[in-house]
Formats: structure tokens, sequence, C-alpha cells
């Protein structure tokens, strides 16, 4: 088995080496890759990003959003967290089987004293019945890759802020997301492996998976990127994980519903959103205004459902005209 270390924190330029070191790479032993992440959403593939993600509260805390190859659910990360990742031949193992993928990883655990760390259901594994990791598949060109979370310090704090989106604000055919009961691994590992860093972690794990007492043991055994790999690397940064059409216009058709009492009166908007842009547009309520807000429906039309997008393209628009007595800031706020 060969192993590489990714030496960055964006999760986005590290799915991209994963999807690389996959396509581009022959290896005549499977490939074990670690990554660590600055805080991070990353939705599956199947996903509708913005029915998962609470986004304002991570565009206010710079939370990273992207999106992966593999299916499953959104997971939070943030340097507290290991990432790992088993590629290997299609044909080498059974599509689906995580088991045989994470077997080796919770014996290692075992090993540092997490005793009852368990593969349990489809693809999780638990610590006294709670979850620490998620796994997904994917399989292309005869190479399949099996990666997964190992939650060693996360801050738990985060995550039912960054993932509550309410469920009547967002309706899709996205697959959603199952909440779980989480925990952190740390408490679960020997007194000796409590107070590890993550990167210690991980060169602890990476000891147990090859039987070693010094990666010095095994130099010969870690791939180094080219400048060549870079490139192709940087290529797929940009086309996938850095794109916004893949993240966010890549999510099923959705529709969207927000509605807001203001002292001057109700709106309650309706959006159907195709490709991450909007199809239709409706506005209801009680609201005043010597114009029609059909006009500022149809200029919403074909506008990519952010923020941004929206304030820039009614930037001409006097909402004061359509809805008489509501600031731009409190129309805004109740679409986003």
């Amino acid at each position: 088995m060969y192993y590489y270390v990714m030496k960055s924190d964006d999760i986005r330029r590290n799915l991209a080496t994963e999807q690389y070191l996959m396509n581009e790479i022959k290896f005549d032993e499977p490939l074990l890759l670690f990554y660590i992440e600055g805080p991070c959403i990353i939705v599956g593939r199947n996903q509708n990003t913005l029915e998962e993600i609470n986004k304002k509260y991570v565009d206010e805390h710079g939370i990273v959003v992207t999106r992966r190859l593999s299916g499953g659910g959104a997971v939070y990360q943030d340097l507290g967290n290991l990432c790992f990742s088993f590629v290997v031949d299609s044909d080498s193992e059974e599509f689906g089987d995580f088991k045989s993928f994470v077997q080796p990883i919770v014996d290692a655990l075992h090993d540092m004293g997490a005793k009852t760390a368990e593969v349990s259901g489809r693809n999780d594994i638990l610590v006294d019945g709670k979850k620490f990791s998620g796994n997904a598949m994917y399989s292309r060109g005869g190479k399949t890759f099996s990666h997964g979370t190992l939650m060693l310090d996360v801050d738990l704090s985060v995550i039912p802020k960054a993932l509550d989106v309410p469920e009547d604000k967002i309706k899709s055919k996205g697959i959603k997301s199952v909440s779980s009961r989480v925990t952190n691994l740390k408490p679960y590992l020997a007194p000796e492996y409590q107070n590890l860093t993550t990167p210690e972690f991980r060169d602890r794990l990476l000891k147990e998976l090859f039987h070693v007492d010094d990666l010095e043991q095994i130099k010969d055994k870690e791939y180094h990127l080219t400048d060549d790999d870079q490139k192709g690397i940087d290529k797929i940064f940009n086309d996938y994980y850095n794109n916004w059409d893949w993240v966010y216009g890549n999510s099923p058709e959705f529709t969207v519903k927000k509605r807001q009492h203001f002292t001057n009166g109700t709106i309650d908007a309706r959006l159907q959103v195709d490709d991450g842009k909007v199809s239709n547009v409706k506005f209801f309520g009680d609201y005043f205004g010597p114009k029609d807000s059909q006009e500022v429906a149809d200029k919403l039309k074909g506008v990519r459902f952010e923020r941004k997008d929206f304030e820039d393209a009614l930037k001409d628009v006097d909402l004061n005209q359509y809805f008489t007595g509501i600031s731009r800031d409190d129309f805004f706020d109740m679409l986003f």
C-alpha cells in the first residue's frame, strides 16, 4: 500500500487531489490518503446544497462549501477532523462494501484504546453507539475510492448551526441528510493518545496501519506530487470544487417559500430554482405599491440564487415602488 498526506487545509483542493490521483496515476498497490481541512461543509453528489446548509451562518463564519463526487449526506469538518481515503481497483472490492475498506481503521482505533469502535449500518463507524465517522464511495474508470471522516476533536457546537435549515423553507427532490447522534473520538482513546493533535493522530494511525514504529520505515511508500500533478489538480479544483455551477448549480430543481410580515404588509415569495438559477418567481401578500411586483419577479428570472446576484439584478430598481415602506435590506433579508 502507498500513501499520500495532503499538505493543504482547503477541502476543495484536497478533493481535487483525491480525484486526480484516482483518475490519472496508476499504482500497483492500493493508495491511502489522509487530509485535514479548515471549517467546511461537503454535500453529497445528489444533494441540494442550499437545502443542507444554513447559508447565512455559513457566509458569516467563512465556512467553505463544496460538493463531492460521492453520494451520501452533508458533513461538517474542521481542523479537529481527519479524513482518510482508500483508492483501489474497482474489481478488488465490491462497491458499497464499506466494512472491507474501513475495518483496518477500526482495528487501528482498537489498538489505540477505542475498543467499542465498530462499523455500523450502511456506512458509519460508531463508538458506544454514537457516530464519529461517515463514509462514502465513488467508482470510475476501473478505480474506486472510499473516503470517510474521523471526528477526533471537532467543534460540535457548530454542526447544528451550520447544517440547520428549516424544513418549510426549501423543498426539492435532492437526497436529504439524516441526523445522527455524533461524538468526538478523543475521549474514547487510551489516555496516552487523548492529547494528540490531529496531525499527530494521523501519523499514529499511519504507523498502526503499516505496522511500523517510525514513519521513516515507510518512506518508500510515500507518494510525492510532481509539477504536472499539481497542474492537473489545479484544473480539477477550478472545474469542480471551486466552481459555483458544481457546488450550487448542480443541485436538483427546488422550490423556495419565504414569508414575512412587515409593518407595511406581508410578503409571501415563491421561487422555483433550476440548476441554481431562478426559473420562476411569484410574490403574494397584502403589501402596497404603485407598480406591479411582477416586474421585480421578471428581473429575477435566470439569476443565480445568491443574495449578491439578486442585489445586482435589482440595483437600479426602486423597490419602494413595488413594496412600499419595506426597505431594500429587509426585502433581501426576507429572501436570504
